[in-house]
């Protein structure tokens, strides 16, 4: 399915989108109903869990998806969205299509009924959300070793960073520090992916307090 855009602009807000996307997971058939049970916003796509149950109470069979415990199947669904010309627009996947926005955030996926098919495009669209969350926030200060050397643009490399910040204006802007050079980097959240924290802030954050406990040894 392509994008469809409201030239009538009446999305506009924040409140809007979640209202719209509200509205784009309820519908009813002659035997099932559907409805949004979470929705979340990561950057500019919307990740949305729904519930579909039958109306007569009868467990709901799908090929797809394991019927939990109430009768009731959830799926996963995706909007990407944007505004063209003040025209809000979305394109919308269900999880068992392979999207390639994988963002989702580990509380809507856990929401979602079991899959029948390990191998689903499905397993591997939540499995890319969970590999996002796993990705660390690391604090001020932490020493991080990259899973990968990444290229800069000049064409050197780094590979162990210091989490730092610096700032333009009033904004407080994250950026590493490199270790080889003491050059300043800013990095992706993804280039993040399978790195490993091998000097923690915390731990040097306190020489007071580290003298005190290599007292009592």
């Amino acid at each position: 399915m392509g994008w469809l855009f409201y030239t009538d602009r009446r999305v506009q807000t924040y409140a809007d989108e979640k209202a719209e996307i509200a509205r784009l997971c309820t519908f009813e058939s002659d035997t099932r109903k559907t409805e949004l049970v979470k929705a979340c916003k990561v950057g500019p796509t919307w990740y949305a869990a729904a519930r579909v149950t039958s109306l007569d109470g009868t467990a709901v069979e799908d090929a797809t998806y394991v019927t939990d415990l109430d009768g009731s199947i959830a799926f996963g669904a995706v909007f990407l969205t944007r505004y063209d010309d003040g025209c809000w627009g979305y394109k919308d996947m269900e999880e068992s299509t392979g999207p390639n926005e994988s963002r989702a955030p580990l509380g809507l996926i856990e929401l979602l009924s079991d899959l029948k098919d390990p191998d689903s495009y499905a397993h591997g669209w939540r499995q890319r959300c969970r590999d996002w969350a796993a990705i660390p926030d690391y604090e001020e200060g932490d020493k991080i070793k990259l899973a990968a050397p990444v290229t800069l643009t000049d064409g050197s490399t780094c590979q162990i960073v210091t989490a730092t910040h610096y700032r333009r204006g009033r904004q407080k802007r994250r950026c590493y520090r490199i270790e080889e050079t003491g050059g300043l980097v800013r990095l992706s959240k993804a280039s993040l992916a399978g790195s490993e924290l091998i000097g923690s802030a915390k731990g040097a954050a306190s020489p007071v307090l580290a003298e005190y406990l290599a007292g009592r040894e």
